[in-house]
């Protein structure tokens, strides 16, 4: 039997449920580990959010390498917020699982996580999120995993 997507399936118009707008975005999330490292939500598409983060003093480990643990919070940030976006007023979204592979280093300048929705469910979100430099070099890629809850 050949399964039928459901209508909560990633539609072919916008994705967003509340006003996609950077400022709007960027002030919801400001503070905490976001703004420490620097992140910033850069480009709202209809069906993709991607934030972009520094590569500096803040996000490098020892060896003066891009930390793991920035890209992660980074891919988890970008999810996150997409998929806060994209639930009505009533839901909010939490993560449940990340995965992320680390493909290539960076030194210096800055990255961008772009995040795109595999599937908007009713109870179950995925996002894929890719990392790239500023030359578009893929640096990390991922999946998010969101629990949508009723508030």
């Amino acid at each position: 039997m050949l399964l039928q997507p459901e209508p909560t399936d990633v539609p072919m118009s916008s994705i967003w449920k509340k006003p996609a707008d950077l400022d709007t975005i960027n002030q919801f999330s400001l503070d905490g580990l976001v703004g420490l490292l620097g992140m910033k939500v850069t480009a709202i598409t209809e069906d993709s959010m991607t934030a972009s983060m520094p590569v500096d003093e803040r996000t490098t480990q020892a060896l003066g390498l891009l930390h793991g643990g920035a890209s992660a919070a980074l891919l988890e940030t970008i999810a996150s917020v997409a998929a806060n976006w994209s639930v009505d007023d009533d839901a909010f979204c939490v993560g449940v699982e990340l995965n992320i592979n680390h493909l290539s280093s960076k030194r210096e300048g800055h990255v961008e996580a772009t995040a795109r929705a595999l599937r908007l469910g009713q109870t179950i979100q995925v996002w894929s999120v890719d990392i790239v430099d500023e030359h578009g070099n893929l640096v990390s890629t991922g999946r998010m995993t969101m629990a949508v809850r009723k508030r």
